[in-house]
Formats: structure tokens, C-alpha cells, sequence
């Protein structure tokens, strides 16, 4: 094993990395267009986050969140993939992990096994529906002081827990700061 030696000037400090952190966008993607992936991209580059996830949920996840009927996890992945081959940025990971396990992922070691994976803080984008079922989940006020949420479009409802820590999430498209 070799040793290279590096010499510095004296008081100096490596440059501090631009951008941080991950932007877990966690979603059936039944309903998201190429717009909306669009925008959750823009809004991960405007806010400067090292890493965009795009997190497809199991057809079993879906059922037990929302009780709607989805296509077949493979053909949403695939979509998913063919948009960020289209885009071509390196900056987008499409999470396989539900796609691995093939039935229902609690939301807990959904974001366990985020936490494990990418880089700190974590930012979650979610649609209203989603943030508001996220908000009744009785882990949430454990999750929430752990990351903070930016919801896709603003909500015409609010869960009361949502409401309750309305100063740990934001809409997209508003500027707030993300350290």
C-alpha cells in the first residue's frame, strides 16, 4: 500500500461540498406524469440535494395506503427508468427495494432503509394524499423530527399532524432553505 503525501498551504480548508442530502420522492407513481417527475427533479436541483429517489411502492403497499388498483410494480419501474435514461443525470436513483422484497413495505423500513443508504438530511416529496396518510401513521411524529416532507402541490386538507408540524415541511416551488 502506497502513501501519497499531499501538501497544503497552511490554513486550508477543503472546499465545503455544494450539495447535500436526499430527496426521497415516495409514491405509487400511478398517477405522477413525466411533468410531475419533472418538477420533483427541478425542485431537487433548485434546492441543491446530492441525490433525487424515486421510491415505487409494491402493488401490496398501495393497497394497504390507499385501497386504489395500480399496474403491476415492474411496468410502473420500467417507466420510471426509461424517464431517467431520458433525462441522462446521475443524480437520480430509482429505489428497487419494494421491487426486491414483492409484497407490502412498511413505511418505517421504507425510510429505515433509506437512512442507511443515502446521505443525510432527508427531504421527502409527497403528494398531499400521501403526507396526509403519512401523518396518521402512529410513527410519524418519530419520523418527522427526523426529515422534513415537501409536498408536491399545496393540500385543501391538512391532517391535524401535518398542521401540528406545519414548520417541518413546505410546498415545492416555495424557496426555503434546506440545512
Amino acid at each position: 500500500m502506497t502513501r501519497n503525501i499531499e501538501h497544503v498551504p497552511y490554513g486550508y480548508e477543503p472546499p465545503a461540498k455544494e450539495r447535500k442530502g436526499t430527496l426521497v420522492f415516495y409514491d405509487s407513481f400511478e398517477k405522477i406524469s413525466d411533468a410531475g417527475l419533472a418538477k420533483a427533479a427541478q425542485t431537487a436541483l433548485e434546492r441543491k440535494f446530492a441525490k433525487l429517489v424515486l421510491y415505487p411502492l409494491h402493488e401490496e403497499t398501495v393497497r394497504r395506503m390507499s385501497k386504489e388498483p395500480v399496474l403491476p410494480y415492474y411496468k410502473r419501474e420500467g417507466r420510471l427508468h426509461e424517464w431517467k435514461r431520458e433525462h441522462g443525470t446521475s443524480m437520480i436513483t430509482v429505489e428497487t427495494l419494494e421491487g426486491k422484497r414483492k409484497k407490502y413495505t412498511p413505511m418505517d423500513s421504507a425510510l429505515r432503509h433509506i437512512a442507511d443508504i443515502y446521505p443525510a438530511p432527508y427531504f421527502l416529496y409527497l403528494t398531499p394524499e400521501n403526507a396526509n396518510a403519512f401523518a396518521a401513521y402512529s410513527s410519524f411524529e418519530t419520523w418527522i423530527v427526523k426529515l422534513r416532507l415537501i409536498l408536491s402541490e399545496e393540500p385543501e386538507r391538512l391532517h391535524p399532524r401535518l398542521a401540528k408540524f406545519s414548520h417541518r415541511w413546505d410546498v415545492a416551488g416555495a424557496e426555503k432553505n434546506t440545512e
